[in-house]
């Protein structure tokens, strides 16, 4: 005999919630900021790999897994330090801090999708896994207890995107040029310097409230940095565009011809940095300001123009 008991009603509200939920976990993910882990198709690019389909293949699987591994520890960073997130005036909103998103939500995905992204890197390779646990590490590490911990914050941060740029080189199973290493480890340096700045000077003398190493930072000694840092990124690529590595490796020279990008991209963000009050989040920097947007595309479309045209 069927049952003639009622099913219960789910609340109007409670299909909302879970929602609601579901959106502060996309948001704590922070696909915008993605973007940084282009620099996993470094190795496809100046590897001369891009015109094999199953290294692109491999590629965009590595770009994915690095996706998951950034988005776990951003998910490990918000829970850390959700106490000090609502001292600060932009990352008080965000989900886990503001309490829209439950830590214990936010700390079983950030184990599963750890998870994933570990099996994952494993499926594309020993060496690829490698790298990516050692990332996660690392950068479990500075969410931890690096961040506080003055200049090291930010070789770690920049040491990030050089596990990410070499990442991609094993996968693809490409050898990496060490001019190139040294230019992602630089260019990195500036991005995380400037963020320090924007930092710095957003929270003023409440920036050692949200992080203790921001008490041993001034604008002057980032400034100083930065400049030590801009100028060394500047010739590193330079040189490596010119070098005899490069010119045997691709049979040009033209790369030369694209250094007036970085040096307008790198004026650009300055110019950002000192008269904007920008340079707090450099994936933000890269889609809301299309002078930059435009330099990176342009840049990128010639670099492969010359290395993939017609005229090698």
């Amino acid at each position: 005999m069927t049952s003639t008991s009622p099913v219960p009603s789910v609340p109007a509200g409670a299909v909302a919630a879970r929602g609601s939920v579901a959106a502060h976990l996309l948001r704590s993910l922070r696909p915008r900021q993605w973007t940084k882990n282009l620099f996993v198709f470094a190795g496809l690019i100046f590897g001369d790999k891009l015109t094999d389909p199953r290294s692109v293949g491999i590629a965009f699987a590595a770009f994915g897994v690095f996706c998951l591994l950034s988005s776990t520890v951003y998910l490990i960073n918000d829970i850390r330090d959700r106490e000090a997130d609502r001292l600060h005036p932009l990352k008080s909103q965000r989900p886990i801090a503001s309490g829209a998103l439950p830590v214990g939500v936010a700390t079983i995905a950030a184990v599963v999708i750890a998870a994933v992204a570990l099996a994952g890197a494993l499926a594309i390779g020993r060496g690829f896994f490698q790298i990516s646990a050692l990332y996660l590490i690392l950068l479990g590490a500075y969410s931890f207890s690096l961040k506080h911990v003055v200049i090291l914050d930010v070789l770690t941060l920049a040491s990030g995107f050089v596990l990410r740029a070499a990442g991609g080189a094993i996968a693809v199973q490409v050898e990496f040029s060490h001019w190139l290493l040294l230019l992602m480890m630089l260019g990195a340096l500036f991005l995380a310097l400037s963020k320090r700045r924007a930092e710095l000077v957003l929270l003023a003398d409440n920036s050692g409230a949200h992080r203790r190493a921001l008490d041993e930072y001034s604008p002057y000694l980032l400034d100083q940095m930065i400049s030590v840092v801009t100028a060394s990124t500047l010739l590193a690529y330079a040189f490596y565009t010119i070098s005899a590595e490069t010119r045997a490796k691709f049979g040009t020279d033209l790369l030369l011809y694209t250094v007036p990008f970085p040096l307008y991209g790198i004026f650009r963000y300055l110019y950002l940095i000192h008269r904007r009050e920008g340079g707090g989040n450099p994936s933000d920097t890269l889609w809301e300001d299309r002078p930059t947007l435009i330099c990176v595309a342009l840049w990128g479309a010639t670099v492969i123009a010359i290395l993939y045209g017609p005229w090698r």
